[in-house]
């Protein structure tokens, strides 16, 4: 495929994913192909590319740019994810699903040629499989965010199947990186417990210590998410949203990875209410349709992350 002349546009810049994305496709297609939105006023990362403030339940807004800007992707980020979710569950339905129908349909009266959107692990539920949980299985989530993806799926595919809109999605497992602060998930402790380790030495974790959980880090979700939309849509064969795997582990395997590089960390446990969420969500996942169809493959285990996490911020830390 020719991706010559592309204009991207970013929303939800501003959170976990889309922090880096915004670099990686800034630095692949340079800034100035790059837009990136976010209800603040002003990015929050080091992308110093064009930025413009757009809340995305502002249909108008989002049009206004979409028309100005004639962009051929979308990668549509913005989200109320689990925890916050679950308390604020009018508002995140609201964000979640308004959001996602307002791109939709701007991709589709704007002709935009390819567009993003994230789904997640939380699509599934106590019901489904928990280990090498399948492509296709049974979902049904307990919680506002998995049900709003799970609808999300299914419209993305609709949109796809009925109206020829190029919708991609994966479902990611709890996403690892060090260039944001977590963001009100319930995996968002494996982002955390770094910070913790170098600042006290010590974490208090949400979660029981043998609570397994497919993770991945930053590289390998930004590397997934651009080989699926850099590849030929004949190779695109779900449009729902693809199985995404990366490695499962628990929060005792990963004090137990961060005690080979900082020796005196300690971890406690304090389950809270996001335990019951961890427990409907799946502890590994089956992406081999991924793989199949086009070549995924993760690069980082444990180790290496932890490795790599504690060296990225540690001199964040040393200087303060």
């Amino acid at each position: 495929m020719n991706f010559h002349g592309e204009r991207i546009l970013v929303i939800g810049a501003n959170g976990q994913l889309g922090t880096e994305l915004v670099e990686a496709l800034a630095g692949r297609y340079g800034e100035a192909a790059v837009l990136a939105c976010d209800v603040s006023p002003s990015s929050k990362t080091d992308y110093q590319g064009p930025y413009k403030q757009l809340d995305v339940l502002d249909k108008d807004r989002l049009f206004e740019i979409m028309k100005q800007g004639q962009f051929t992707q979308v990668y549509h980020l913005a989200a109320l994810l689990s925890a916050r979710g679950e308390q604020q569950r009018d508002y995140a339905w609201k964000l979640n699903m308004e959001g996602l129908f307002h791109v939709l349909d701007g991709a589709l009266q704007f002709s935009v040629g390819r567009v993003f959107w994230p789904s997640s692990i939380a699509a599934f539920g106590p019901t489904t499989p928990r280990h090498q949980t399948p492509q296709h299985t049974i979902m049904e989530p307990t919680t506002v965010y998995g049900i709003s993806k799970q609808a999300g799926e299914q419209w993305c595919s609709y949109y796809c199947q009925k109206m020829g809109v190029d919708v991609r999605s994966l479902r990611y497992p709890g996403l690892i990186g060090y260039k944001s602060l977590p963001g009100g998930g319930t995996t968002d402790y494996a982002v955390d417990i770094y910070h913790k380790a170098l600042t006290e030495g010590k974490y208090a974790c949400f979660l029981k210590k043998d609570t397994y959980l497919p993770m991945m880090y930053m590289p390998d979700a930004l590397k997934a998410t651009l080989d699926l939309m850099h590849a030929d849509g004949s190779r695109i064969k779900i449009r729902t949203s693809y199985n995404l795997g990366g490695m499962s582990f628990s929060p005792e395997e990963v004090a137990q990875s961060i005690r080979k590089e900082i020796p005196d960390f300690s971890i406690s446990y304090e389950p809270d209410f996001r335990q019951s969420i961890a427990d409907s969500w799946p502890a590994s996942i089956d992406d081999s349709k991924a793989q199949q169809d086009w070549d995924w493959k993760a690069e980082f285990d444990l180790d290496a992350m932890t490795r790599d996490m504690l060296k990225q911020l540690g001199p964040r830390y040393k200087k303060q």
